[in-house]
């Protein structure tokens, strides 16, 4: 390809060695045309750039090319035979080892199509995908794009076709005796030219000065506590734990040696970590699904499904059914339980009814917390310390949600990349919450704000349809339902899967069982007078920032705080008189008064009526009722039916008595 740079015409006379397209310098050495006067003297006498003091030398393009005239149309070029006179353009010039950049500014030609952005505008990675490769330190790529080895630069014979790999002025020359090169830590002086690099811990900004790495952006860096240095980083381990000196890792220490404790169907059993061998801790369930334990109490609470109940016993006895206390009977569908070991509530989450709801340990105080937005609640999981309540929902779409645990605060904490989140788990001491999709096969973690997300494992092999999961010291634990077995690997990579138990009969939920795992904190609400003042239940409540409350009282069911925000009192009813009608997930009520007036039924929302006719049957209502009037939009609307209708009474059965009522 002809060379489109203006040359100025002024050569010296061609000597018998040097090719068409090269001058001979005075000295005797062949150099590249187009290096005449360029403002680089490559010219060992520095002939190439004699006589250049003129800037109003006649100019052309070589190989005759036509040069742009100014003068005429954009599009139009002169023809080189008629010899255009301007003036040589002051362009600036790169050395022979380097690329120029669209901006101007030069970059190591080995820096070119290497896969990342040197040039400010990235014009040294484009046009890369018909260039040879240059890999490795013993290859040498020449500006022309051909590639040769690196034994072969600055041997006094010419590899590449445009003499890159013969500058004179570079070759034999250590750019790094002069001022380091530039470089504000190390510099590397190559065949050709140079290259600036730091010590470790450090990075490149600008290609020549250095600046701090933060290696504690990188969650398992350090097992639990990375403390960033300049220049480097320092790890150490929370109170309880020593580091393992061959290893890094922190591992427990105490009498209480850890254990797994998992449910399995028809018992729950406990599995020891370190001989791998598990027993009966309790027998002769229906269906134990859910589990977790209060490990100040040595007390372990579980759900069973068939007996749509949760219970809870002593760990360190062994006793049969008939002495496990009954701690909440009015569940239905309880798959995941999480306990407040701090201000002693339990939290749990109910397939049929779609709640989340929280009990003293008692039973005895019950409260709602969520009764709408859930389509198929799964797990859950509590962080007294901070206040906040996480669970999975598998419904449509999938999500995993993050909220206070007084119920406020609601919001979605992971919604990308996610299906079937079965089972999820709090990693406190490093600030992460991981969890496992059992149809995408994967296990992952994020912070607890939701971002930096990281996928641990993805094995259709080790994950076939995992349902729970733990965390302790480096590991991470999980059961899996159609293997039957528990497995554990590292939490941070996924690496060094092993199996712990197999052939077990269904596992299900599944806890680390260590007086560690429960870190210590203050409970606010015994703090600020017994239960905090409130009448009812004290929850703690998110500590969001400063100056967050401690807590929130709570009142049960029908029943509304105080101006003072302590004391209970009963709520005004939302149906004084008449019937309410609910229809659809819209969550829209209306309230039939007879002795009321006819409001704007026009704005009522159909939204989300699963049929055109159910919509029509209820337009039907509106025109035959003489008195309707909109009064409220209740928490929810539990399918189409009609108070004082029966749950679940078809709309048309209500539709019936309403209408024999007019």
């Amino acid at each position: 390809m002809s060379f489109l740079d203006c040359t100025c015409l002024l050569f010296a006379p061609a000597g018998t060695k040097c090719s068409p397209s090269e001058m001979q310098c005075r000295s005797g050495e062949c150099i590249h045309k187009k290096w005449r006067c360029d403002g680089d003297s490559d010219c060992k006498d520095g002939s190439d750039e004699a006589n250049c003091q003129d800037t109003s030398l006649r100019c052309s393009c070589v190989d005759g090319d036509a040069v742009r005239d100014s003068s005429t149309h954009p599009h139009h070029l002169s023809s080189a035979s008629e010899e255009v006179q301007h003036p040589c353009p002051a362009v600036r010039t790169c050395g022979s080892d380097q690329f120029k950049c669209d901006d101007g500014n030069c970059i190591l030609s080995s820096r070119q199509c290497n896969g990342l952005r040197d040039c400010a505008d990235g014009s040294d990675e484009a046009n890369c995908r018909n260039m040879t490769q240059c890999n490795g330190p013993e290859k040498f790529k020449c500006r022309s794009g051909e590639c040769i080895e690196m034994s072969k630069v600055c041997n006094k014979v010419r590899d590449c076709p445009d003499w890159s790999d013969e500058p004179i002025k570079e070759c034999n020359f250590n750019e790094c005796l002069l001022n380091n090169g530039g470089c504000s830590h190390i510099c590397k002086d190559m065949v050709i030219g140079y290259e600036c690099d730091c010590t470790p811990g450090l990075q490149l900004i600008d290609h020549k000065t250095c600046g701090d790495i933060d290696e504690c952006m990188n969650p398992g860096i350090c097992s639990q506590i990375c403390i960033n240095l300049k220049g480097g980083y320092k790890c150490e381990c929370h109170n309880g734990y020593q580091m393992d000196p061959t290893t890094g890792v922190c591992k427990a220490v105490g009498e209480l040696a850890p254990c797994l404790i998992f449910t399995n169907r028809r018992d729950i059993r406990r599995l020891g970590l370190e001989r791998k061998e598990y027993t009966q801790i309790v027998e002769q369930q229906r269906n134990a699904v859910a589990l977790d334990a209060d490990f100040d109490q040595q007390t372990i609470f579980w759900a069973d499904l068939g007996q749509k109940a949760i219970y809870s016993t002593l760990l360190d006895k062994r006793v049969d059914i008939g002495t496990h206390k009954k701690v909440i009977d009015n569940v239905q569908t309880p798959v995941g339980i999480a306990v407040d070991w701090i201000y002693k509530n339990l939290y749990w989450s109910d397939l049929a009814t779609k709640t989340i709801s929280v009990a003293s340990f008692n039973g005895t105080k019950q409260k709602v917390l969520f009764n709408r937005g859930l389509k198929e609640p799964a797990d859950i999981a509590v962080d007294p310390l901070s206040g906040f309540l996480y669970w999975s929902d598998w419904g449509e779409p999938a999500k995993i949600e993050k909220s206070g645990m007084n119920g406020v605060d609601r919001r979605v904490l992971v919604a990308t990349d996610i299906q079937w989140p079965n089972g999820i788990t709090l990693d406190l001491i490093k600030g992460r919450l991981y969890w496992v999709d059992s149809k995408l096969h994967m296990l992952c973690s994020v912070d607890l704000n939701g971002d930096n997300r990281n996928k641990v494992l993805q094995s259709s092999e080790y994950l076939a349809h995992p349902f729970a999961l733990t965390v302790f010291e480096d590991r991470v634990f999980w059961t899996d339902g159609e293997k039957e077995a528990i497995y554990g690997a590292n939490k941070f990579t996924g690496s060094d899967v092993v199996t712990l138990a197999s052939n077990l009969n269904d596992p299900q939920d599944i806890i680390v069982y260590h007086e560690l795992i429960q870190l210590s904190g203050t409970n606010w609400c015994s703090e600020k007078g017994e239960n905090g003042g409130c009448s009812y239940m004290c929850l703690p409540a998110p500590q969001i920032n400063k100056h967050s409350p401690k807590y929130t009282c709570v009142c049960p069911e029908g029943q509304e705080l105080t101006a003072d925000g302590l004391r209970c009192r009963p709520g005004e009813s939302r149906h004084p008189r008449g019937l309410d009608l609910c229809f659809g997930t819209s969550s829209v009520c209306l309230h039939l008064n007879p002795g009321a007036n006819l409001t704007k039924v026009s704005q009522v929302s159909h939204q989300n009526t699963e049929t055109a006719g159910r919509r029509n049957k209820f337009s039907l209502i509106l025109r035959f009722s003489k008195h309707v009037s909109v009064v409220c939009a209740p928490t929810v609307c539990l399918g189409f039916y009609l108070y004082p209708c029966q749950p679940k009474t078809q709309l048309s059965v209500c539709i019936s008595s309403l209408t024999a009522e007019q």
